[in-house]
């Protein structure tokens, strides 16, 4: 394989010396005028099956621990960041579904959510305000953020598991499953757990 050119040396040292994950245009304005997504596909194949790789999550990239080497860096104290049901399931139906309104969320989860649940979820980093919906009330709508992504080692969204990648791993119960199906034939009401998990394409 050739040696990098200075243009993919450049972005490398942009990359590597990044407190975040960066964007091609944040890329752009360090290293100037240049094809920059080439760069990075050249960087990306060069950290192929290193201890390192670069990674794309959403819009952004960044240099990443190998996953199989993760756990050699792990601290021996980890505070791991706990959510409640309530959490997992209104972070799961912004995932799916965003942007979406507090109104929008509590109509699938079919149950209201304190305004602490969306703190904690904001707290964290993974979700955040999206603007207003252009209806009487103007209300707020939130979707996840960049760190969402990197938290949960995604590139996009579409790479969230859908209803048969949920069932295969155990994820879902079959009686549960049967019986919302049974509510939908019979009025259309038992969306709530069928839409927080996916059921819908994102």
């Amino acid at each position: 394989m050739t040696p990098p050119d200075e243009f993919v040396r450049a972005v490398e040292a942009v990359l590597f010396a990044a407190e975040s994950p960066l964007t091609i245009d944040s890329i752009r304005a360090h290293v100037g005028a240049g094809d920059v997504r080439a760069a990075l596909d050249r960087l990306t194949a060069d950290y192929a099956g290193r201890g390192i790789h670069i990674v794309r999550r959403g819009e952004r990239w960044q240099f990443q621990t190998a996953p199989d080497m993760a756990h050699m860096l792990r601290r021996d104290r980890e505070e791991p960041r706990r959510l409640s049901r309530a959490g997992i399931e209104t972070l799961a139906i912004i995932a799916y579904h965003e942007p979406v309104t507090r109104a929008e969320i509590e109509a699938i989860r079919g149950v209201q959510i304190s305004k602490g649940t969306l703190d904690v979820l904001m707290e964290a980093g993974w979700v955040k305000p999206a603007g207003r919906r252009e209806v009487p009330g103007r209300p707020l709508m939130f979707a996840t953020s960049p760190e969402f992504l990197v938290h949960f080692g995604l590139a996009s969204r579409r790479d969230l598991p859908g209803i048969d990648d949920l069932r295969a791993a155990g994820l879902l119960d079959p009686v549960d499953l049967a019986f919302d199906r049974l509510e939908d034939d019979e009025d259309g009401s038992g969306m709530a757990q069928s839409l927080a998990l996916g059921r819908d394409e994102p």
